[in-house]
């Protein structure tokens, strides 16, 4: 995460290159959370029972003072509100319903947006409403418990709430932005700290796919001089990363050009300029996704072209060496028939002499094979 305006290497964190990340089929997970849902009314928050511990921390700031709170009770949180210029409520984990439930209540939160954010198989999607604008992503998952996870984020008129699945995230570029006395982000509102989280989340991805790229340049080698089957899966796997990839940049893509496109009082124009620099970030994403899908799928053809030519050389040696010894067993089989009337039979120096025979045929057919480049490559003369 960068400070607007100014131009700096990002740095990203070493763990989003090193992952080892579990596969699990999203599309399967989303029809079998429908299907557990599906004769529970609407606007019903029922947590995952796989879903982490609920916890609460704050972050009260204005161009002068900023104050940090963990473990804050719900009933608390007016307090805080009324304290400062902006108030930035991050819950982590959504097993305690009831918590979610009170701080909904406690800022006027739609049912159904509370709904949304338990249930983690949102679409990214933004949604706007009369005193707050409501905003689900996908943010890479820190974890290790998958690859994406739903990050949830409402924003108010003086205050901007996150919800998070699990503990970890990419926020601490920006917490230490909030740190710094005299930052543009101390003096801004929650629009202003919506741009950093949506940002954040954004660049992300970008040291994920960088990894990905330099897996593929090595796969490009390997496919082509030492093709194996592990090579077949590693970029099976990679495919379907980049599909999961695919489904949350490109529907944010779509959510930042609506944050930018429609008005709304809780975005001030000042904003939406910054949001421009997300929506080109989170085009660049979709190019680099769909230039690595490209990559892939031709890797997997070259893979087959590859095992193909290698099949086809070690038929032709086979072939070779066949066709070298078929000559040779029809001249034993025709001396080894011991008729009493064959030529030379009884001869001391017939015996090395067929030998000498069949070893003269074989150097014959050698040579001749050779001649016609079906023993390696030949250059041909203009080449040499």
């Amino acid at each position: 995460m960068k400070p607007e305006g100014d131009i700096v290497s990002a740095s990203h964190g070493k763990a989003a290159r090193e992952r080892t990340i579990p596969k699990r089929h999203g599309l399967l997970r989303l029809i079998r959370h429908h299907k557990k849902s599906v004769d529970l009314p609407a606007g019903t928050v029922a947590a995952d029972q796989e879903a982490s511990a609920t916890s609460v921390r704050t972050v009260s700031y204005d161009a002068a003072d900023l104050r940090e709170h963990d473990g804050v009770a719900p009933p608390d949180l007016a307090g805080l509100r009324n304290s400062s210029d902006v108030l930035w409520i991050d819950v982590t984990g959504l097993r305690d319903t009831q918590t979610i439930e009170e701080i909904g209540a406690a800022f006027g939160i739609h049912k159904l947006t509370l709904e949304d954010i338990v249930n983690t198989h949102q679409r990214p999607k933004v949604e706007t409403f009369d005193h707050y604008v409501f905003i689900v992503m996908k943010m890479l998952d820190h974890s290790d418990a998958g690859l994406t996870e739903q990050m949830s984020i409402i924003v108010g008129n003086d205050y901007l709430i996150t919800f998070q699945e699990r503990a970890g995230d990419c926020f601490d570029p920006t917490r230490a932005r909030l740190k710094r006395v005299g930052g543009q982000l101390r003096s801004e509102g929650p629009d202003r700290l919506a741009h950093a989280l949506i940002d954040a989340v954004i660049d992300n991805f970008f040291p994920l796919l960088e990894h990905y790229g330099e897996v593929i340049e090595t796969l490009e080698d390997l496919v082509v001089s030492a093709p194996e089957p592990s090579h077949v899966q590693r970029l099976h796997s990679i495919k379907r990363d980049l599909l999961e990839i695919r489904r949350a940049v490109w529907p944010t893509r779509e959510l930042v050009n609506a944050l930018i496109r429609d008005e709304h009082q809780l975005f001030r124009d000042s904003t939406r300029i910054y949001l421009r620099d997300c929506y080109d970030h989170a085009i660049q994403l979709m190019d680099i996704v769909e230039t690595y899908r490209e990559i892939a799928s031709g890797l997997l053809d070259v893979y087959l072209s590859s095992m193909s030519a290698r099949m086809n050389e070690i038929m032709k040696v086979l072939t070779i060496i066949a066709t070298i010894f078929i000559p040779l067993g029809f001249f034993a089989g025709v001396w080894g028939m011991n008729f009493d009337y064959m030529p030379e039979l009884k001869r001391p120096w017939a015996y090395p002499a067929a030998l000498g025979f069949m070893f003269v045929t074989a150097c014959l057919l050698v040579v001749f094979f050779w001649r016609k480049g079906w023993l390696g490559e030949r250059k041909p003369k203009a080449l040499r």
